[in-house]
């Protein structure tokens, strides 16, 4: 990054919600609180669950897994500031914590919409050949899979955001919501049409590749669901899918129509709850859609919080 920038702009005023009146902002702390809360009990309850116990050794949760810890990453890079600017009223942010917010951000995103991908691929197999699943999807396979879901993300978040951060900054250095790419490039005085096309590129790439890999598994299940001659077997195969689609629905319509126009006249409050659709509310369904409904999932959480209480009995 080119020093000039750097002494340019020491740091950010994260509007968020500071325009509402007090009373909102106290309630908007409380449910925000209640969510990220509710987010890393549920995602950590997920991880420490599907470890404990072998049933649950299973290749789709080992992918759950990792969702739970993208999920839980994702809030910890957006919502404790959030939760400070509405307490504490700080609404400043320092320019090296705002890049790292950003670099974060996105490096949690890209690696979700590949391991989004890469669990579509996982029902892919187990629904269209089930005889050959464990073999397909043995412990090497599945390593490597969740490898490369996380690794574009470094190189992604790098480019954009050293790009970003690169250009000269003037005027406002007021960021709508929080640190990332379409109110960051708001404050730039300078020519950024190189860098959205990249942005709208890199958006194709990121978002709109693993999205059609996506909808190419899905459709190979549809049609093998089709096949299954009794409603109870067609009933549980798409059970088994359902959730999954409804997380990768909200995810990738919602940043698609954050991201595919980075300089658009959106109003700015439409793209603070299209970002909040993603940064918030689906870490907090992560585990409400995808497990607590799944009884695998309840039986093992009972046979944990047995065991640990029997444990703690035994202990003088």
């Amino acid at each position: 990054m080119a020093a000039a920038n750097w002494t340019g702009v020491s740091e950010f005023i994260l509007v968020s919600f500071s325009s509402l009146p007090t009373e909102i902002q106290s309630l908007l702390f409380l449910a925000f609180l209640i969510i990220y809360l509710v987010t890393l009990t549920g995602n950590s309850l997920i991880i420490l669950v599907t470890l404990a116990d072998p049933i649950l050794h299973s290749p789709m949760y080992f992918f759950l897994r990792n969702l739970s810890f993208l999920e839980i990453g994702f809030n910890l890079v957006i919502v404790p500031k959030m939760l400070g600017t509405l307490l504490a009223r700080d609404t400043t942010i320092s320019f090296l914590g705002c890049a790292t917010q950003m670099y974060f951000f996105f490096f949690f995103g890209v690696a979700e919409c590949f391991l989004l991908a890469t669990m579509a691929y996982d029902r892919y197999v187990a629904i269209c050949s089930p005889l050959h699943y464990p073999v397909i999807m043995n412990q090497r396979t599945r390593i490597k899979l969740a490898v490369a879901s996380w690794f574009p993300g470094f190189p992604v978040a790098t480019v954009q955001t050293m790009w970003l951060f690169s250009f000269p900054f003037c005027g406002t250095n007021k960021v709508n919501h929080f640190c990332d790419s379409p109110p960051v490039l708001r404050l730039v005085c300078a020519d950024t049409a190189l860098f959205e096309i990249y942005a709208i590129v890199g958006t194709v790439l990121v978002v709109m590749t693993p999205c059609l890999l996506i909808l190419c598994s899905y459709t190979r299940i549809a049609a093998a669901i089709l096949r299954i001659p009794s409603a109870k077997g067609k009933h549980k195969a798409f059970s088994t899918c359902s959730s999954h689609l409804l997380v990768v629905s909200l995810f990738y319509v919602s940043s698609s129509l954050t991201y595919f126009r980075p300089k658009s006249n959106n109003s700015p409050e439409s793209k603070k709850l299209l970002s909040l659709s993603y940064t918030v509310v689906t870490p907090m369904l992560n585990p409400i859609i995808y497990s607590l409904r799944n009884k695998e999932v309840k039986n093992a959480l009972s046979r944990t919080i047995h065991k640990a209480l029997t444990l703690r009995k035994s202990i003088p």
